[in-house]
């Protein structure tokens, strides 16, 4: 009997020593699993770039004095890790808001940023949660210097009455446009390949093809129909970025260029496209479908076009000694991929009855979330999870939604007084 309790004391004693290591410390677990024989044929290989850099082969539209080597006024970079605390949100906040009056002259067509989104309509119809990206670009960016192109598959879409109720109210600032993908990948590597008929049900693959082939096209932003503006984002557009995919991807930056150490928990997949910034005809999209076009098809439902083609592409550049596209903090547009402490409240869960966020802010109004969601981060990824709905009263309501309305509603007014007067 003596022998058996023996036996089994390590057992019982295990939860009692989990439960002093989490007093202790901070348990940081994060899993991902990666096929090794991919990893070393796709992954460790640099490779070298096509030569879209150079003078003869860089396109005429691009001045890359200016846009790759030219001065810059803000700082995206923040030059170490910022997922501490609050250090990220803080970090955005520096980026100052840009003076914007009602009187601004609006710019012609031909002058404006596009900002560029899809929806394939075979997946799901256009509803509430697929307007609100409209609602929150009408309510956040500036009208007089931009233009929103809502892009799809189908001709049909554009039938649709919150669309057309956009389109009618704001035709200057308010497109809606077919995707041809051939035609749109002529000029590039991809041209007559195959690989363009590529598609899957959760529209990655396709989906992560058309915003590479619209910015090569017009350039200008590209944001995901699952994400939410919660800031103008014209202080960022004399960079070129993509995002990082959560705060575990460290990005360390130098002067004379930036090194990138991904952590471990995301080694092949640090950077994110859910919001994007290019120009047209970069020559870092030329490199991009070169890559693409002498690589093997991307996996169905995969991020080989995305996240896994991006970090390729990066340390490609830096290997050629050419600096590399901006990579923006996690929290400018995905706040809710960090630490359990810091990340922002979950969108589709009630507001913690405690009334708090995190290191002691608060949820409702007065500079706590709102004022990190008002003056500081520039959006909010929701990673699709379509099914699921806002709760009545939640900090996404409260804070983002009713915000949107109200600052619609008063621009409203404005330009009908202006057109009385």
């Amino acid at each position: 009997m003596g022998i058996a309790r023996l036996r089994y004391a390590p057992f019982v004693l295990i939860p009692f020593f989990i439960f002093l290591l989490h007093r202790r410390f901070e348990p940081h677990v994060e899993i991902s699993f990666y096929d090794r024989q991919w990893a070393q044929h796709e992954m460790e290989p640099i490779g070298s770039l096509a030569g879209c850099f150079d003078a003869k082969q860089l396109h005429p539209d691009y001045n890359m004095t200016e846009f790759v080597y030219g001065a810059k006024t803000t700082q995206i970079h923040p030059g170490m890790s910022v997922r501490r605390g609050l250090d990220c949100y803080n970090f955005a906040g520096t980026i100052p808001k840009p003076h914007r009056s009602p009187h601004d002259t609006p710019l012609p067509a031909s002058q404006r940023t596009v900002f560029h989104t899809y929806w394939r309509a075979d997946l799901l119809p256009f509803l509430d949660r697929q307007e609100w990206v409209l609602k929150s670009y009408f309510a956040t960016q500036d009208l007089h210097k931009t233009k929103l192109i809502l892009w799809s598959n189908r001709a049909d879409l554009a039938e649709n009455p919150r669309i057309r109720h956009y389109l009618t109210r704001f035709p200057d600032a308010f497109g809606f446009e077919v995707v041809d993908i051939p035609t749109l990948s002529k000029g590039t590597a991809l041209y007559d390949s195959t690989h363009l008929q590529l598609k899957d049900a959760k529209a990655w693959v396709d989906g992560d093809l058309v915003r590479l082939l619209l910015l090569w096209n017009f350039g200008g932003i590209w944001i995901d129909m699952d994400s939410l503006f919660t800031r103008d984002l014209t202080p960022l557009l004399e960079h070129e970025f993509v995002t990082q995919w959560d705060c575990y991807g460290l990005c360390s930056f130098v002067r004379s260029g930036m090194v990138l150490t991904p952590s471990a928990d995301k080694e092949y997949v640090p950077l994110n496209g859910a919001l994007m910034r290019f120009r047209k005809h970069s020559p870092y999209l030329c490199e991009a479908f070169h890559l693409m076009a002498s690589s093997p098809p991307p996996r169905e439902a995969s991020t080989d076009w995305g996240a896994t083609l991006y970090f390729k592409l990066f340390r490609r550049l830096i290997q050629s000694g050419v600096p590399p596209f901006g990579v923006l903090p996690f929290c400018f547009s995905d706040g809710r991929s960090c630490r359990l402490d810091n990340r922002l409240p979950d969108p589709f869960t009630e507001d913690d009855k405690s009334g708090l966020w995190t290191s002691g802010l608060t949820l409702k109004n007065g500079g706590g979330l709102d004022d990190v969601l008002e003056n500081k981060v520039f959006g909010v990824h929701l990673h699709n999870q379509w099914e699921k709905t806002f709760p009545a009263g939640g900090w996404v309501e409260r804070l983002l939604l009713k915000r949107f309305d109200r600052v619609m509603n008063q621009d409203a007014e404005r330009w009908r007084q202006d057109a009385a007067s």
